[in-house]
């Protein structure tokens, strides 16, 4: 069983599907008992130091998963400090491999490559709609990244 797994959830602007991807995986984790480090950061500078979007907060609240974080840039350091890696889509992987320093100890991945190899789209966008599909698709990414750590085994502890 793997021991001190730390994550860092990437998208773009790391207001809309990272924390959202943040606190769903940290939520699923804790329902399974599981002690996990969890934290989000974007690819872009964006919208450094700002909330998640208000849809972000909005889907989250709806299904009682708390959300609170700060829009921040993936650091260098970053690499080294997180034990997995997990980029919302391919341009967001595409641009964490270009910038990975060559001591880089992450795992860095698709974060749907532990399920079925989708992206998360951005919902940026569009409508509530959209944040709610990110959600969904977070749970079941969350539980599929958690099965492949620690095992099935981890389902259903409460």
């Amino acid at each position: 069983m793997s021991q001190n797994v730390s994550v860092l959830v990437v998208c773009l602007g790391n207001i809309c599907r990272s924390p959202i991807g943040e606190a769903v995986l940290k939520h699923v984790a804790k329902e399974r008992g599981l002690d996990i480090t969890v934290d989000s950061a974007g690819t872009s500078n964006y919208h450094i130091g700002e909330d998640p979007d208000d849809r972000s907060i909005a889907i989250c609240k709806k299904n009682e998963v708390p959300i609170k974080h700060s829009a921040r840039q993936v650091q260098q350091a970053d690499f080294r400090r997180f034990t997995h890696i997990l980029a919302a889509d391919e341009a967001n992987l595409r641009n964490l491999n270009r910038v990975k320093p060559r001591d880089a100890t992450a795992e860095v991945r698709l974060w749907g490559s532990y399920l079925d190899g989708e992206a998360i789209p951005d919902p940026y966008y569009g409508g509530m709609n959209g944040f709610e599909h990110v959600f969904e698709q977070c749970e079941k990414l969350s539980n599929a990244f958690l099965d492949d750590v620690f095992g099935k085994s981890t389902q259903g502890v409460e």
